[in-house]
């Protein structure tokens, strides 16, 4: 069964999200807690969304996304954060079940489509979402400015140019 994430998921999405980063070998640089989760999903107007799948009560894997825009096509779309599924839960179809369901829901929404990134390494990941009709941005690179670089950019503030 696929459902929208409840409160009393949080500590499990915790457990997927850590399980996830040691995956992506990157366990140091989790830095999420219960209470940082709790308020991104639940608290006021959320702008995270999380979609689980269950079965007999137990969470097997996960959808985290947001929504993003494209000045192109004026629409909304779905950013696909994290999709995680437990090793052994994988070849069910838990993972098609997730992504299914976030396809439906831009479907209805009208948005204009669901992206995510995944790492090179990760073929099984690759075969995946190629046998979903998914297609590799290989022209666009992604990005990143976090820690150090972004609190120095931050501290270099507007230009005088600009004001």
């Amino acid at each position: 069964m696929i459902r929208e994430a409840a409160e009393g998921d949080v500590e499990v999405l915790i457990e997927l999200i850590n399980e996830l980063a040691r995956f992506e070998r990157s366990a140091d640089s989790v830095m999420i807690d219960r209470d940082l989760l709790h308020a991104a999903l639940f608290d006021g107007s959320p702008n995270v969304f999380t979609h689980v799948a269950e079965e007999d009560g137990n969470i097997l894997g996960m959808a985290i996304w947001f929504l993003n825009f494209s000045t192109w096509t004026g629409r909304n779309g779905i950013y696909l954060e994290d999709l995680y599924v437990r090793p052994e839960a994988r070849g069910r179809g838990v993972g098609l079940a997730l992504i299914s369901e976030l396809a439906s829901i831009a479907h209805r929404s009208g948005y204009g489509r669901v992206e995510w990134s995944v790492l090179d390494w990760n073929e099984e990941a690759l075969r995946f979402y190629r046998s979903l009709g998914a297609v590799a941005m290989d022209e666009w690179t992604g990005y990143r400015l976090a820690g150090p670089a972004l609190a120095d950019l931050a501290g270099r503030g507007p230009s005088r140019r600009m004001i």
